[in-house]
């Protein structure tokens, strides 16, 4: 009896605590940094993003990066990117920052004119990037 108290507290006071980072973050923008650095990974994490942009209401209420780096380059190459990927990156042109690694560009032998529309080098690398955003307030994710 005790027990079903305590859990339906935990439960009510989880529930408002959420229903409250959720409003607090309808006033104050959410900053995402989503990492995608896995080949096998880039349908799913461009699903992500899109799915994230839909529930919180469109890009107007969410700033969403997204860093790659290593092999998951190679899927956003212009010359070899699937169909699929090439329109969702051009859904979300100019709606979030697409950074390639410049050490990964370099390694691949490859531009940003020789990468899909939309994407600025991350100069200084992917990884510090990702610290950089992170330090300027952004949530990771790299699912």
């Amino acid at each position: 009896m005790l027990w079903s108290a305590v859990s339906a507290l935990g439960a009510a006071l989880g529930g408002s605590s959420a229903k409250a980072a959720t409003e607090a973050g309808t006033g104050n923008k959410l900053k995402v940094v989503y990492h995608l650095s896995d080949a096998e990974k880039v349908n799913f994490v461009l699903g992500n993003i899109q799915n994230h942009i839909d529930r919180v209401g469109g890009p107007q209420h969410v700033t969403i990066a997204l860093v790659i780096h290593g092999p998951a380059l190679k899927a956003f190459h212009r010359a070899q990117a699937n169909p699929d990927v090439g329109k969702r990156v051009g859904d979300f042109r100019g709606g979030i920052e697409l950074a390639a690694c410049a050490n990964t560009m370099k390694a691949q032998n490859v531009t940003l004119t020789g990468l899909l529309p939309g994407f600025v080098s991350a100069e200084k690398g992917g990884v510090v990037r990702l610290a950089e955003l992170q330090s300027q307030g952004y949530l990771y994710l790299r699912p």
